[in-house]
């Protein structure tokens, strides 16, 4: 049997990294579910919450994400009152996020379950093993992997 051929297991890094991260992300979806958000919208609100009042700008480079996913995610927080955007009162062109204080008691609410999933994860893969997972998966966040521009053409 090659490689290929053998039940969950991949030699493409990315393919390898999404399969973990989907069963992640449901793992923490189920937990959260009771609070009404999804994972990515805890996220947000936690990223809002520690980063006093930021710049959309500032959240998506934080998250990783285009500042269109971050607007598609922002949508339903904004709709529900979670969340609020403003102008900067030094450039009106950049919009900045805080939480209302529906966010804030959301936010509350969620973090309980996410801290209930937390213990449940490092419970079954081991805090230490959990620690150096968050940490490798840091560092390949932080790399710059730009593809050269001579890879590209055919």
């Amino acid at each position: 049997m090659t490689d290929a051929q053998q039940p969950g297991f991949s030699r493409c890094n990315n393919a390898t990294l999404r399969r973990a991260a989907r069963s992640l992300g449901r793992f923490y979806d189920n937990a959260l579910a009771p609070s009404g958000l999804k994972g990515t919208q805890f996220g947000l609100l936690f990223q809002i919450h520690v980063s006093n009042e930021p710049a959309m700008s500032t959240v998506a480079d934080a998250l990783i994400m285009d500042l269109s996913a971050l607007g598609h995610t922002l949508k339903p927080l904004i709709r529900d009152g979670y969340v609020e955007s403003f102008a900067d009162t030094n450039d009106r062109r950049v919009k900045r996020l805080r939480l209302t204080p529906q966010g804030q008691a959301k936010l509350d609410e969620a973090l309980k379950l996410w801290s209930f999933a937390q213990r449940q994860f490092e419970d079954k893969v081991g805090a230490e093993r959990a620690t150096k997972l968050r940490a490798a998966l840091d560092a390949v966040a932080d790399l710059d992997l730009q593809m050269p521009a001579a890879a590209l053409s055919p």
